[in-house]
């Protein structure tokens, strides 16, 4: 399982999510990427901080 607080690269949003997959994690952060942020395009740099930012979870 991996987990991923929307809050760790965006301040103040309190969107997290655990799913079996960082893949997963992807589909569900580029989904609420657009419809609460905004963001059509993700930049690389956005890309690359919400992999640091995903966790395992036990």
């Amino acid at each position: 399982m991996k987990s991923f607080a929307c809050g760790d690269v965006v301040p103040g949003c309190e969107a997290r999510w655990v799913c079996s997959t960082e893949d997963e994690i992807l589909v569900n952060v580029a989904a609420h990427a657009a419809s609460t942020h905004g963001l059509v395009e993700l930049p690389v740099e956005l890309v690359q901080s919400v992999h640091k930012a995903i966790i395992p979870v036990s």
